[in-house]
């Protein structure tokens, strides 16, 4: 049955209803106990004459509710001083309340694994007596925050995904762009700090140059307790709005940091209050129009309080229309970039951190450095949609430590396992982060890039990210590459292509008489150190809608027989990869004893074509490396329960 409003063409969202289950998702935050009872009202429902954003700019400025998300709003923040990047994730000309086109629904766009994505909402939110009980804007009749936090919950799944996050999350989503956390504190322990860590140089605060604290989106965040924000309590994130220098009445400079909290009070209590000792130090004037630009919920203190009580901050890359990244290391535009995406998958592909003796069995690129410059790489993994089950690790249950080790070679032909065993020129310790990063300046030359887990076996899609001043370019390292005089290492792969051609090779399964027309592709199996010792695995180069069923028999040849030769009708497989599976790839790891066989693909039916690529991975005699990879701190996630003052 039609409610009314669908009846009079006012969208109702039904993928993202207005009840319990786009609140909750497990009820394992504190947000069921902080909420009352909720109704869902449209913004012409709540108050007269609805905005997107007000008159007045400041009155824009996001303000936190109920919901622990501190960390979207500072992201919120950084499109109030982009206009592009605004116009980018809410697209113009969307018909608004009072218009003749309005139908009640709202497109937002987000930058997601590698594209911009597009999720369209209902204007409906959730309110308590009334009022959006959320996130909304300073002014009670604008709703550009309110309407994207719906977006970025439908996005993740519900409003209680949002409950607790990282604000570099949230830029790059907001974005496309990189962002780097950098500890304050404890920057004496490599264990406990988040620089980066690079070939040629290290980053910290103090060294940004005021251009980039005038043009970069940075975000504060504590992790305890502090002293100065005396209603501040664990994990809460706030935004820097300005960095200035002022001469006090002596002639000596102190910089002063405006901050922005996002409960959209002022919370500072420090020497730099409104009503502080610090601003007798400064000259009238220059006090009163420094006080004068705050609005709202800011405050400003000093670098060395800012250094006292923050424990963290967020950095993001300035881009600019065209899609280019401005490095806050030299202000130079990385305008070459580069991005493929990858998989780690168990048993083939998922080889651990280089305290494996199968690291090198990771997805390999080449990168190719036409002439010396600057160059930003990052690693992102897709977020796991639930915990894995019956992990240990609890840092952080959607993520999986993560890093990219990177090596110099001098061509595309060497050594693959000596050159892995070798420390890399430029590694990161595998972190529980969305997404890690490294910059450095490369020579001219060809680059191995490894992505790798650190727990060998865990799975998970990857998006590979380079942004250069130079040229350069990012290509698959095929598994077939020859290695010349491998000494070391246990595991060796060989990839094959082929098809199935109708009236040709494509014989069908063992049902069919014509199953021995299909590619025969040769094994040798020389290493039996007992258990499993080879592993198959075939995919077929066909689109998602139009998959056929496929699998793979393995024959042993007989002794002075030869693999072409062989009688698939009066001979049984030895192994087996069936039933065939409507899958883009199957796989099976087994034991075979020494000796030669076939292994023959086909798909269930016969004549049907389609290309293949058939990877073997076979155990060998070589000697494990010696590593010794540790694990970087656990993620830390930022919320605070802030019940919004009405």
């Amino acid at each position: 049955m039609q409610t009314e409003a669908e009846h009079n063409g006012i969208f109702v969202d039904p993928s993202f209803p207005a009840d319990d289950s786009s609140l909750f998702c497990d009820y394992t935050t504190p947000l069921s106990s902080v909420l009352g009872e909720v109704t869902w009202l449209r913004p012409q429902e709540i108050c007269e004459h609805p905005q997107l954003f007000p008159d007045d700019p400041v009155e824009a400025n996001p303000k936190q509710g109920i919901l622990g998300d501190c960390w979207l709003l500072c992201a919120c923040s950084m499109l109030l001083k982009n206009q592009h990047l605004m116009n980018k994730v809410f697209p113009q000309e969307q018909p608004l309340w009072g218009d003749s086109g309005y139908h009640g629904d709202f497109r937002f766009c987000f930058w997601r694994n590698g594209h911009w994505i597009e999720v369209r909402v209902d204007d409906r939110l959730p309110c308590i007596n009334s009022t959006p009980c959320f996130s909304r804007c300073q002014s009670p009749r604008a709703f550009w925050v309110a309407l994207l936090e719906k977006a970025y919950a439908k996005l993740h799944g519900s409003y209680e995904r949002l409950w607790a996050g990282q604000v570099c999350e949230a830029m790059v989503d907001l974005s496309g762009t990189i962002a780097e956390r950098w500890s304050l504190k404890r920057m004496d322990s490599p264990q406990q700090s988040n620089k980066i860590q690079t070939q040629d140089n290290e980053m910290s605060l103090s060294q940004l140059s005021e251009e980039m604290k005038k043009r970069c989106s940075i975000s504060c965040s504590v992790h305890s307790a502090t002293t100065g924000v005396l209603e501040l309590g664990q994990f809460h994130a706030m935004s820097v709005m300005e960095w200035t220098n002022a001469i006090t009445k002596t002639g000596d400079q102190v910089q002063l940091i405006r901050i922005r909290n996002p409960w959209g009070r002022r919370s500072w209590g420090g020497t730099w209050k409104e009503s502080g000792s610090g601003w007798s130090c400064l000259e009238p004037s220059c006090a009163q129009a420094l006080l004068g630009r705050t609005a709202e919920g800011e405050f400003w203190m000093d670098e060395t309080e800012f250094l006292q009580e923050f424990d963290e901050v967020t950095v993001s890359y300035p881009i600019n229309e065209a899609g280019h990244l401005q490095s806050i290391y030299t202000g130079a535009f990385l305008t070459h970039s580069h991005q493929i995406g990858g998989r780690w998958v168990k048993g083939h592909s998922a080889g651990g951190c280089r305290n494996n003796s199968t690291f090198s069995t990771n997805p390999k690129y080449w990168l190719k450095v036409s002439e010396r410059g600057e160059v930003l790489l990052s690693l992102m993994q897709y977020a796991l949609p639930e915990p894995p089950a019956g992990g240990s690790v609890k840092q952080h249950p959607n993520l999986q430590a993560i890093a990219l080790h990177v090596w110099k070679v001098e061509t595309k032909r060497f050594n693959l396992m000596q050159t892995v065993s070798s420390p890399p020129i430029l590694s990161r310790t595998h972190a529980y982060d969305r997404e890690v990063v490294s910059h450095t300046h490369l020579s001219s030359g060809f680059y191995l890039l490894v992505p790798s887990t650190f727990v060998q076996g865990a799975e998970g899609r990857f998006l590979l990210r380079v942004h250069s001043s130079c040229m350069t370019s990012l290509s698959v390292m095929k598994s077939a590459t020859p290695s010349q005089h491998c000494s070391e290492g246990e595991w060796e792969s060989v990839t094959s292509r082929g098809c199935w051609t109708v009236g040709s090779t494509a014989g069908g399964g063992r049902n069919f008489p014509t199953h021995g027309r299909n590619p025969r592709i040769p094994l040798a199996v020389t290493y039996d150190p007992g258990g499993n010792n080879v592993r198959v695995t075939l995919r077929q180069n066909r689109p998602e809608h139009a998959l056929h069923a496929i699998g793979f028999h393995i024959y042993q040849v007989p002794d002075g027989g030869s693999y072409s030769s062989l009688a698939t009708n009066v001979t049984s497989p030895v192994v087996s990869c069936v039933p065939h599976a409507h899958s883009q790839e199957v796989s099976v790891f087994c034991h075979l004893e020494p000796g030669e066989y076939a292994i023959i693909p086909s798909t269930y039916q016969p004549d049907l074509s389609a290309h293949f690529t058939l990877t073997l991975a076979r155990r060998i005699y070589r000697k494990a490396m010696q590593s010794q990879e540790c694990l970087g701190r656990a993620i830390q996630e930022v919320s605070c329960i802030s019940v919004m003052r009405r």
